[in-house]
């Protein structure tokens, strides 16, 4: 795999997240994508569950480039609500782990006052880079 983790000496290794990628291969772009279903409804009010159908849709359309979520090199996640965010860090723990596994990208979390989908409470922007 041509990912190098990015860790300056003397840093802590930060939980849940990597500082920064560098990596060579084809570039895969996701839009923002959001909780719904297949069929474009938003079927959970959590942010958990939300979130987890997130990374689900994410994965799925990473496959459709051949990429899996090892490949994944930056997500950039919108929240609605910090409170929820923190308060349901557990759940959204648990859904990262069974859907991404153990590899921990650059990211950033922003809050922001509201998506577009009014029920949606989390949209992740994703890149992936899949290896010569």
């Amino acid at each position: 795999m041509s990912q190098q983790i990015l860790l300056p000496p003397g840093w802590p290794r930060p939980s849940g997240y990597s500082n920064g990628i560098a990596a060579q291969g084809r570039l895969v772009v996701t839009a923002g994508l959001i909780g719904w279903d297949e069929n474009g409804v938003i079927q959970t009010d959590s942010m958990a569950g939300q979130v987890e159908q997130a990374l689900r849709n994410i994965v799925a359309v990473l496959a459709e480039a051949g990429a899996e979520p090892r490949h994944i090199v930056k997500m950039t996640w919108y929240i609605t609500s910090r409170a929820d965010y923190l308060g349901e860090i557990k759940e959204i723990g648990k859904a990262w782990r069974e859907i991404i596994g153990k590899h921990y990208p650059a990211m950033a979390v922003i809050e922001i006052s509201s998506l577009i989908e009014s029920k949606s409470k989390v949209e992740i922007e994703t890149t992936a880079v899949i290896p010569d």
